[in-house]
């Protein structure tokens, strides 16, 4: 778990049957921001998450982590409050906030008790909607995001995650991490946060979502009142990403490290795909749990693996299928070996039933448990409205999940596991001995 963490990781999930007939409802405020409301009178806790499009996938090689530096410099001060006057409001309301950038999107994030609604959303607002971008603190943040930064470089995993994102994609936004460059956080100045601020926190590309026990009216009131400062943009939206390339490569990375890791990756359909949700059963029958190909074979009953898995990314633009696993250095080309004969056999060999029984059943238990909390639904509800594909998304896909077929799986396996991207993250030979 602490592995899928790091590398950011965007679970696709669908929630529970109660979740979904809650009413939900989306209104457009004259300025041009969406407002998605879910009603859910059974909690005593409130959520809202504010998205904007914006992340890694808009930014350049000079400029990446930027949205993501930008979020982080909202917790550091307004004209209202200091950085640690922030947290202590919040506190004082019973609740939280925070703030990220990811790939695809960047999220202002508040929660706490739902009596304390009406506050909470003026918090969130004033993050928004007034930060400061204080000098000293925007040091302080460059000094913590350098510091994670070499922390990914110095874990396994992530380094040989990150090699593969670039091999796989290229020149593609999508090769580097939301955390951005070291090189490029390093040299990004004030005026380039406040630049981009400005630039990407436009009303059209912003959802507020917001789930718990809330009365809908009040929140698009309080919505319209808050965010009306906000004028509706003119001109051009942020720049298009690039396409990314889809190339064979093999890389071997040698590092000081206990364990070898092994990725095999493969580029996949994005979000919106006819082929997206058979993909995702793919995924589960190959890596998805103790009953999966690569946990029984390679792991069970071949012991060439200490953990296995596969990381199934959700993007707008091609996303990244990559099969993954950690074993003792010396079994590393036999684990690899071991996978890619597991890839071919699914090319090659129809899913039983039962299998593709069990994949489904794993693959929408385990979303519906990630959609539990106000949070993690208010999240989803914003996302999938902020990149096109609906606030409703989740339920779709969970339908989209029960028709995939054993024909389809054999279908997409075969269209998509083709020409793939290996990396070896390696110790170097000698320290084997």
């Amino acid at each position: 778990m602490k592995a899928l963490a790091a590398v950011g990781l965007l679970l696709l999930v669908a929630g529970p049957a109660a979740a979904s007939d809650l009413p939900v409802t989306r209104s457009v405020l004259p300025n041009g921001l969406t407002v998605v409301v879910r009603e859910d009178p059974g909690v005593g806790v409130v959520a809202a998450s504010l998205q904007v499009r914006a992340g890694s996938l808009f930014e350049t090689e000079a400029t990446a982590g930027i949205t993501h530096f930008v979020q982080r410099a909202l917790l550091r001060g307004t004209e209202k409050h200091s950085a640690r006057a922030l947290a202590e409001a919040a506190e004082d309301l019973g609740g939280s906030l925070d703030a990220s950038g990811e790939v695809e999107s960047a999220e202002v994030r508040v929660a706490g008790i739902a009596r304390q609604w009406a506050p909470l959303l003026a918090l969130l607002a004033e993050m928004v909607l007034e930060p400061t971008f204080p000098a000293a603190e925007i040091e302080r943040e460059r000094a913590l995001l350098l510091g994670q930064l070499q922390t990914r470089a110095d874990n396994p995993f992530p380094r040989a995650f990150d090699t593969a994102l670039r091999d796989v994609y290229g020149p593609h936004p999508y090769a580097w991490p939301s955390l951005g460059r070291r090189e490029s956080v390093a040299q990004l100045t004030r005026e380039a946060l406040v630049a981009h601020y400005r630039a990407i926190y436009r009303p059209d590309r912003m959802v507020l979502a917001v789930s718990g026990n809330v009365p809908r009216a009040g929140v698009l009131a309080a919505a319209e009142r808050l965010f009306r400062r906000l004028p509706a943009p003119g001109g051009a939206p942020a720049l298009a990403a690039r396409r990314g390339l889809d190339a064979w490569r093999r890389r071997v990375v040698e590092r000081d490290a206990k364990q070898a890791q092994v990725l095999v990756g493969f580029l996949a359909p994005p979000v919106a795909h006819a082929d997206y949700a058979p993909v995702r059963v793919l995924a589960t029958v190959l890596g998805g749990g103790m009953s999966s190909r690569l946990f029984t074979e390679l792991r069970d009953r071949r012991g060439l693996a200490y953990s296995v898995g596969v990381l199934a990314t959700a993007r707008t633009g091609p996303a990244l299928f990559a099969p993954y696993l950690g074993t003792a250095p010396p079994n590393a080309e036999a684990a690899l070996a071991g996978m890619l004969a597991e890839v071919d056999r699914l090319r090659t060999q129809p899913v039983e039933e039962r299998e593709l029984s069990r994949a489904k059943a794993y693959l929408l238990g385990n979303l519906a448990m990630d959609r539990r909390t106000s949070a993690r639904l208010a999240w989803y509800l914003a996302f999938y409205e902020l990149v096109g594909a609906g606030w409703d998304w989740p339920q779709r896909f969970v339908r989209a999940v029960e028709a995939v077929t054993a024909d389809d799986v054999a279908r997409v396996a075969q269209r998509y596991l083709v020409r793939p991207t290996v990396v070896v993250l390696r110790p170097p030979r000698e320290a084997e001995r």
